[in-house]
C-alpha cells in the first residue's frame, strides 16, 4: 500500500530529480499576502515571484504545502466530518516554474508522475482543458490521452486569475474515475458534482497579463503553478473514495476511538472524523504561532478547537482528550514537518487548557440550547437572541450552535443574532464613553470595533506583508498620509511589537507593495484600543499611504535583537536576585531598551560589591549554558503552580505565555523542577540564552522607598563598556607612570590589574564564542563530513590570537574531530584549524587552512598537522571558506 508519507516523498523526489528546488512549506500564517487569513494553496509563498516583485536563485520549485480553509472566503468548516473530502487542514503538493518551462514540459511531468511513478491506471484518468487552449489539448493527446477523454471546459473553472488585473491563464486538470458504483458524471456534465469523478491535480498556466479594460497580452515570463491534493491521491491509491479511510486519517481516527473507548466505525463515526481533521488544523496552527483568542486568526482556531471538543463530548469523553491525540499526529507527520515535534509540548498544553475551560461551560450551554428547543414549535428557527446568549455568556461561536442544531434539522435566526450583537456593542460603547478616558481615544475604539484586533506575528518573524486598515493623525482618522507627514498606521497583521511589560516598541520600515519606492519609517509601536490594536507611528519619507493598501513590513533587526537580549537578561537577573538576596525580591518595574536594561525590585538596602559580583557571575553562567528558551501557554494559576514569577504592571487574562530558560544542575531546587527561570511574559525573547552574549551590571541605586534599581548592559554594549574600562585603566596607568617615576610598585600593580582585566575580557570573548553569542553559526555544532566530526564557526569580537585556545576548547568538546574558526577582525579575516590527535594521520589542519584561506582573499597559511593558522582580506566569503574545508574532509 502506498502510504501518504510515501506519496509525499515520491512527489518531491520526482521533481527534485528534474531540477526543482525542494522548498519547505511556508507557515500557515501568510507573511506575503495580507488578503488571506491562512495559506490555502501551494502558490501563496511564491506570489511575489510570479508577479516579479521578488527573485530567488532558482526558477523551478516543488513543495508539500500545509493549507487551512476554515475562515473567510475559503471556509470548509461546516462540511468537515459529513463528506468524504472536506477538510480544514490539507496538504497541497505542487511544482512551480518561474519563467522557466511551460506547458510542453508541465503536462508530461504530470502524466509521467501520475502514471509511472505513482502507478495510477491510465484507463481511469481523464483531463480537462480550457475550451480555447488547443496547445494543451494537443500536448495531452501526444502523451497518450485519448481525445474522447480530453474535455474542453468553457467556464472559469478552467481559467485562473490572481485578481481583476494581473497574471492569469488557462488551467488543465486531471480527474480520476472511481467507478460506476459511485454516482456522478465527468466534468462539464450535469452530474459533475457527484463522487465518481474526482479532480486530483490542477495545472495553472500563467500565460497572460490582464488589464483594467479587460484586454490581455502574453506575459514575457510565462510560469507554471500546480496543485495536487495528497489526501485524494492517497485515497485512490489505497482503493477508496473516502479521504478519511486513508492510512494517516485512519490512524488518527483509531487514536480518537482508543482514547474515548468507542468504536471508530460505530454510531460516533462522524465525531471521530471531525476530531481527526480538527486535530491536524489546530496542532499545525499552534505550531505556526497562532493561539486561541476572541479575535482574528485566534478566533478561528478557537472555533475549530471547540467544534472538535463538542464532538469529543458527544462521544462521552468526560475528561479532556484532544491533547492525548497529539503524539499520534506527531508520529504520522512529524518527520515531514519537524515544527510539529518541536511544538508538541505547547500544542498539548494549549489543547488541554482550552478543553478544560470549555468543558466547564459546555454542559450549561447545551442545557440552555435543549431547553429552548423544547419550547419551540418543530418548524421554528432557533432564536438569534438565545444564540447570542450562548456566544456571549458561554463562549459558543455561532457556527458551533449551528453545528449542534444541524443534527436536529434546525437553523438559527441570523438576523436576530446580528441584532443582539449590535445592541451589545452599543452598550459597550456607552459604558466606555462614561469611563473618563480622553475623548481623542475614541478613534481607537472605533477602529477596533470596525476592524477587530491586529494579529501579532512577531514571535517568529520580523518581516511580513499587511494591509493598512486605518490611518490616524492628530487624534482623528485620515484618508491618507503624504510625504513628510507623521501619523499612526493600523494594519490587519504586524511583526512589530507594541510597547508593553517594560519592553519598548519596535521600529523599522514599511514599503508599498505596488510601488517599492514609496516608504515610511516606523518610529514606534504602541498598543491602543484596550490593547487590541498595534498602532505604528510612521513618518512618510516618500510617496503617499492610504487605507486599503498592502505594504511590506520589516522590523529593525539589529534593534530587536538587542531588545530581546536585554529582556531575556532581566528574567535571569530576576532569578539571580531572588537566590542571592531572598524570596522577598519581586519585580517593581523594568525597561528593556536596545542599549540597556533597567530592573527595579523590592529590597530594603543597597547591594554590596560582593553581592553584585555574585549576581553578575550567576547570570553569565546561565548565558554560557546556551540553553533553549521555551514558551508555553497556560492559565495564570497553573503557571504560578510551576513557580512562575508574574511581571509587574502586566495584565493577565485567562491564558498567559510562560517563558522558561536555563537548566539547574540540582533538579530538586524550586517549584519549576530543574528549570532556572520561569516567568509570565508576553514579550519577545532570544532563542537560546547564549544569544544574550554577556551581562555586565553598571551598579545598584535607590529607586524609591524599599525599591532598588539595577542597570545593566548585554551583548555588544557590554563589550564596548568593558573595552572602555580597559582603556581608562591603561590611560591611568600611563599617567601615573609618567608623573610618579618613584613609585614603580604602584604602577606595576595598576598594570597587573589592567592585564588581569584584559585577560578577563579575552576570556569573556572566548566564552561568548563557545556559547554562540559572538558570531554566526551558533555554538559551532558539529556535523559529520567524510566520516569526521566537523565544527565550523564564524566569529566577531575576537582576535586572531584568541583562536588557538578556542580551537583547543572545541577539540576537547569534540573528543575526536576537526575544527575551523574564522574571525572577522574588522576589515580582515583570521583563520585557524585544529585536528584531534587521533585523526592527525588522516586529516591535516594545514590542508584545511590552505583550502579556506583563498576563499577569503588570502594566500597560504601554515602550522602543524594538529593546529594551523592563516589570514585573508575579508570574512565576507566565510561560508565559501567553510565549504572548501568540508571538501577536503570529503576527500
Amino acid at each position: 500500500m502506498r502510504t501518504l508519507n510515501d506519496i509525499r516523498s515520491t512527489f518531491l523526489d520526482y521533481f527534485a530529480k528534474h531540477g526543482h528546488e525542494v522548498v519547505p512549506s511556508s507557515p500557515l500564517v501568510p507573511r506575503n499576502d495580507p488578503t488571506l487569513m491562512f495559506v490555502n494553496s501551494g502558490m501563496v509563498q511564491f506570489k511575489n515571484l510570479f508577479t516579479g516583485v521578488e527573485h530567488r536563485d532558482y526558477k523551478r520549485a516543488t513543495t508539500a504545502q500545509k493549507c487551512v480553509r476554515a475562515g473567510g472566503k475559503h471556509n470548509d468548516l461546516d462540511n468537515v466530518g459529513y463528506t468524504a473530502r472536506h477538510h480544514t487542514f490539507f496538504e497541497m503538493l505542487g511544482n512551480f516554474s518561474f519563467g522557466d518551462y511551460f506547458k510542453a514540459d508541465a503536462i508530461p511531468f504530470a502524466w509521467d508522475l501520475v502514471t509511472k511513478e505513482l502507478g495510477i491506471d491510465k484507463s481511469r484518468l481523464l483531463t480537462t482543458v480550457f475550451h480555447t487552449d488547443d496547445e494543451a489539448f494537443e500536448i495531452w493527446r501526444k502523451v497518450g490521452v485519448p481525445e474522447d477523454r480530453i474535455i474542453r471546459i468553457a467556464t472559469d473553472d478552467n481559467f485562473w486569475q490572481m485578481g481583476p488585473t494581473g497574471p492569469c491563464g488557462p488551467c488543465t486538470e486531471i480527474f480520476y474515475d472511481h467507478g460506476e458504483q459511485y454516482w456522478g458524471g465527468p466534468p462539464g456534465s450535469p452530474e459533475e458534482d457527484g463522487d465518481r469523478f474526482v479532480e486530483i491535480w490542477n495545472l495553472v498556466f500563467m500565460q497572460y497579463e490582464q488589464f483594467e479594460d479587460g484586454t490581455r497580452k502574453e506575459l514575457a515570463a510565462q510560469s507554471i503553478d500546480t496543485g495536487m491534493g495528497i489526501e485524494r491521491v492517497a485515497a485512490l491509491l489505497q482503493g477508496t473514495n473516502d479521504n478519511y479511510a486513508t492510512d494517516l486519517m485512519r490512524s488518527l481516527i483509531e487514536a480518537s476511538a482508543d482514547v474515548s473507548s468507542t468504536d471508530p466505525d460505530g454510531p460516533g463515526k462522524t465525531h471521530h472524523r471531525v476530531i481527526a481533521d480538527h486535530l491536524r488544523s489546530t496542532s499545525f496552527l499552534i505550531a505556526d504561532g497562532v493561539m486561541p483568542s476572541n479575535d482574528g486568526r485566534g478566533y478561528v482556531l478557537r472555533r475549530i478547537m471547540r467544534r472538535a471538543m463538542r464532538h469529543a463530548h458527544l462521544l462521552g469523553a468526560r475528561d479532556p482528550m484532544m491533547h492525548k491525540l497529539v503524539p499520534a499526529l506527531v508520529r504520522q507527520m512529524g518527520a515531514a514537518y519537524p515544527e510539529l515535534g518541536r511544538a508538541q509540548p505547547l500544542i498539548e498544553e494549549t489543547l488541554r487548557l482550552e478543553e478544560t475551560r470549555f468543558k466547564q461551560t459546555l454542559d450549561r450551554g447545551l442545557k440552555l440550547l435543549d431547553e429552548e428547543l423544547e419550547r419551540l414549535p418543530e418548524s421554528a428557527s432557533f432564536p438569534g437572541e438565545t444564540a447570542f446568549k450562548l456566544y456571549d455568556t458561554y463562549g459558543f461561536p455561532l457556527d458551533l450552535t449551528q453545528d449542534a442544531l444541524r443534527e436536529r434539522d434546525r437553523q438559527v435566526d441570523i438576523d436576530g443574532f446580528d441584532s443582539a450583537m449590535a445592541e451589545q456593542r452599543a452598550k459597550a460603547r456607552a459604558a466606555w464613553a462614561g469611563s473618563g478616558e480622553a475623548a481623542d481615544l475614541a478613534v481607537w475604539f472605533d477602529i477596533a470595533e470596525e476592524h477587530g484586533a491586529t494579529d501579532f506575528l512577531g514571535y517568529d518573524t520580523e518581516t511580513a506583508e499587511g494591509q493598512i486598515l486605518a490611518l490616524v493623525r492628530d487624534g482623528a482618522e485620515v484618508s491618507a498620509l503624504a510625504e513628510g507627514e507623521t501619523g499612526w498606521a493600523i494594519l490587519n497583521q504586524s511583526p512589530f511589537y507594541g510597547e508593553a511589560g517594560g519592553q519598548v516598541g519596535d521600529t523599522g520600515w514599511m514599503r508599498r507593495l505596488d510601488n517599492e519606492d514609496d516608504w515610511c519609517e516606523v518610529r514606534d509601536t504602541k498598543r491602543m484600543g484596550d490593547g487590541k490594536l498595534l498602532a505604528h507611528q510612521v513618518t512618510v519619507r516618500r510617496g503617499t499611504f492610504k487605507p486599503g493598501e498592502a505594504v511590506q513590513m520589516e522590523v529593525d533587526h539589529a534593534r530587536r535583537t538587542s531588545i530581546r537580549a536585554n529582556h531575556s537578561a532581566t528574567h535571569l537577573l530576576h532569578e539571580a536576585l531572588r537566590r542571592a538576596l531572598g524570596s522577598h525580591v519581586a519585580q517593581r518595574g523594568s525597561l528593556n531598551a536596545p542599549d540597556r536594561l533597567r530592573f527595579d525590585f523590592s529590597h530594603g538596602k543597597a547591594l554590596s560589591l560582593d553581592e553584585l559580583k555574585q549576581i553578575e557571575a550567576e547570570v553569565n553562567d546561565y548565558i554560557r549554558q546556551n540553553a533553549p528558551v521555551e514558551t508555553r501557554i497556560m492559565t495564570p494559576d497553573d503557571a504560578r503552580g510551576l513557580g512562575a514569577q508574574a511581571l509587574f504592571g502586566e495584565k493577565y487574562g485567562d491564558e498567559v505565555r510562560v517563558v522558561s530558560m536555563g537548566t539547574q544542575s540540582n533538579s530538586g531546587k524550586g517549584a519549576g523542577g530543574n528549570t532556572y527561570s520561569i516567568e509570565l511574559c508576553g514579550g519577545t525573547h532570544v532563542r537560546r540564552t547564549g544569544d544574550i552574549g554577556v551581562f555586565v551590571t553598571l551598579g545598584d541605586s535607590a529607586s524609591s522607598a524599599g525599591v532598588r534599581r539595577i542597570e545593566a548592559l548585554t551583548g555588544a554594549e557590554a563589550f564596548r563598556y568593558l573595552s572602555e574600562q580597559d582603556h581608562r585603566l591603561a590611560e591611568t596607568a600611563l599617567e601615573l607612570k609618567a608623573q610618579a617615576a618613584d613609585v614603580p610598585a604602584r604602577v606595576k600593580a595598576l598594570l597587573d590589574e589592567r592585564k588581569a582585566l584584559a585577560n578577563e575580557v579575552a576570556q569573556l570573548r572566548r566564552e561568548l564564542a563557545m556559547a554562540g553569542g559572538a558570531g554566526q553559526g551558533g555554538g559551532g555544532a558539529a556535523r559529520e563530513i567524510g566520516g569526521v566530526k566537523f565544527a565550523a564557526q564564524v566569529l566577531s569580537g575576537v582576535s586572531g590570537k584568541d583562536l588557538p585556545p578556542l580551537i583547543d576548547e572545541h577539540k576537547a568538546r569534540l573528543g575526536s574531530g576537526a575544527v575551523l574558526l574564522i574571525a572577522d577582525t574588522g576589515g580582515k579575516a583570521a583563520v585557524a584549524a585544529g585536528v584531534t590527535s587521533d585523526l592527525v594521520g588522516k586529516v591535516s589542519a594545514v590542508d584545511l587552512v590552505k583550502a579556506a584561506v583563498p576563499e577569503l582573499g588570502g594566500k597560504g597559511g601554515g602550522g602543524r598537522p594538529d593546529m594551523a593558522q592563516g589570514g585573508g582580506a575579508s570574512a565576507q566569503n566565510a561560508e565559501a571558506a567553510i565549504r572548501a574545508a568540508e571538501a577536503v574532509l570529503e576527500g
